[in-house]
């Protein structure tokens, strides 16, 4: 620990709340791996938490680990028979389920100071890059849970690139607003300021008017979510001023619209740097610190990560070529373990030679710069023709009077499958969904024009502002379905 004194965390939220120190962070992780010790956790025993978002949380995480546990951060969200069904998968050795259970655990901890006790501090147990380090439950799913099986190694060798990558300082105070039970907020967030020594300016939630007073000082990076700066574009307080002591905006977790990107450097000068990741591979690409920043683009492969792309949607294809749209491949130390027991989802998530398919779309253009262009399971695949539904939001995204977009398929006799457009305004003039159509023909392929459009107030989005189509389309079935049957 080089700065021992430094705060590695301070609380504007809670203003009688005084700074951690990294030597007190480090104390308490000490003596939370102690208690957990002592209840019986061994190197390789689930810890499941269902807690607030907090430091408290973070902590507890890293002292599992510490103990040589596995780290199962769960949503607090979720409801008892969601949550039941995920605790029974773990099996966990140690649950925490909410802030009371928290508290009272985490003073316990601080209560621990018996000799016995007191001896083992400071004794982490060893564990080797291979050995697992926490399990993610992917979003979104149906049937079966999916926990992505994350390794010492993974976090490691993640946390190491990005600091260096993005240019992390002790001088850095990072605004942090996002959830920590989610690998964003947990472990990107938090690991690359730890492994830099520098501080979290910790909110515990979004909040406009708090991320705009962390910005004016004292935070120099923002890590946050395309619906961040959404909220703060429309944030009249959210001036040049207050952004010019940033030194980093950084987005992921979902795809950042052009109109966004082109909006906030208008505002502030600055380009949000957009980088690319999932629960399965921490982060996979990112935008340079120093060159150009593009928009659409989530920039380039970290390094030691290798990215490809598989024609089509075809997992035993051919490669692409260059700007040829096809499943998105990767390689390299980030790459997780497998999903928890779930053997048999090896043979279909990875490829003969080691590569996991990431079930994303994307495109490598000539200077290796990776764009998203949606989910393979997002794929409208319409009279035989492949339609990415990311091309087409990103034309209706540019319209005027049009906030965001997304695109959905639905079930057609003839083409299998059609899209539907469902559009958000932007308040500055109505929209005349059969016009927006009008206006795609004249910009793409006739087969990607959907056949209907609808417009509605709000998208719906998952905690990370991921756009939940599965929704939608649950949304518009009933009216799609009788409007195909008067055909």
């Amino acid at each position: 620990m080089t700065r021992p004194a430094a705060a590695l965390c301070t609380f504007p939220d809670e203003d009688d709340r005084a700074p951690i120190s990294f030597a007190q962070a480090t104390d308490l992780v000490e003596r939370l791996a102690t208690v957990l010790s002592a209840r019986g956790v061994t190197p390789g025993d689930r810890v499941v938490t269902q807690v607030p978002t907090s430091i408290e949380s973070v902590l507890l995480g890293l002292a599992t680990q510490w103990a040589g546990g596995v780290h199962v951060p769960l949503n607090p969200a979720l409801g008892v028979d969601e949550t039941a069904l995920l605790v029974d998968d773990a099996d966990p050795t140690v649950t925490i389920i909410g802030a009371d259970a928290l508290a009272a655990f985490c003073g316990a901890a601080r209560g621990h100071v018996d000799a016995s006790s007191r001896a083992d501090l400071g004794r982490p147990v060893r564990r080797g890059t291979a050995d697992p380090a926490a399990i993610i439950y992917t979003s979104g799913t149906t049937g079966r849970p999916k926990g992505a099986v994350v390794t010492h190694g993974n976090l490691a060798s993640n946390a190491h690139a990005l600091a260096r990558l993005w240019g992390f300082t002790a001088d850095d105070v990072t605004v942090h607003a996002l959830p920590t039970y989610h690998a964003h907020g947990l472990f990107v967030a938090v690991n690359t300021a730890l492994v830099a020594g520098s501080s979290l300016h910790f909110l515990g939630r979004f909040d406009v008017d708090r991320v705009v007073d962390a910005l004016a000082g004292p935070g120099t990076v923002l890590m946050g979510v395309p619906t961040f700066y959404g909220r703060l574009l429309a944030s009249a307080r959210f001036t040049r001023q207050v952004a010019d002591g940033v030194r980093l905006f950084i987005s992921g977790s979902a795809p950042l619209t052009d109109k966004v990107f082109g909006a906030f450097e208008a505002r502030t000068g600055q380009r949000i740097l957009e980088r690319y990741g999932m629960s399965e591979t921490e982060m996979i690409a990112s935008n340079p610190l120093d060159g150009e920043r593009v928009a659409g683009s989530v920039g380039f492969p970290l390094p030691g990560v290798e990215v490809r792309i598989r024609r089509g949607d075809d997992p035993s294809g051919d490669l692409a070529e260059v700007d040829e749209p096809g499943g998105i491949e990767v390689r390299g130390p980030n790459v997780f373990a497998g999903y928890w027991r779930i053997p048999e989802r090896r043979a279909t998530d990875f490829t003969d030679d080691g590569w996991f398919r990431t079930g994303d779309l994307g495109t490598l253009d000539r200077d290796g710069r990776l764009r998203i262009v949606g989910r393979a399971k997002d794929l409208i695949i319409s009279g035989g023709e492949n339609v990415y539904p990311a091309e087409i939001e990103l034309i209706l995204d540019q319209l005027p009077g049009v906030h965001e977009s997304a695109v959905v398929g639905m079930p057609d006799d003839d083409f299998g499958e059609l899209g539907l457009a469902v559009v958000v305004p932007d308040g500055t003039q109505p929209l005349d969904p059969a016009a927006l159509l009008t206006e795609l023909r004249g910009r793409v392929a006739h087969f990607k024009v959907p056949r209907a459009c609808v417009v509605t107030d709000a998208l719906p989005r998952n905690s990370m502002g991921k756009v939940r189509k599965s929704a939608l389309q649950q949304r518009y079935m009933a009216a799609w379905l009788v409007e195909r049957d008067t055909r």
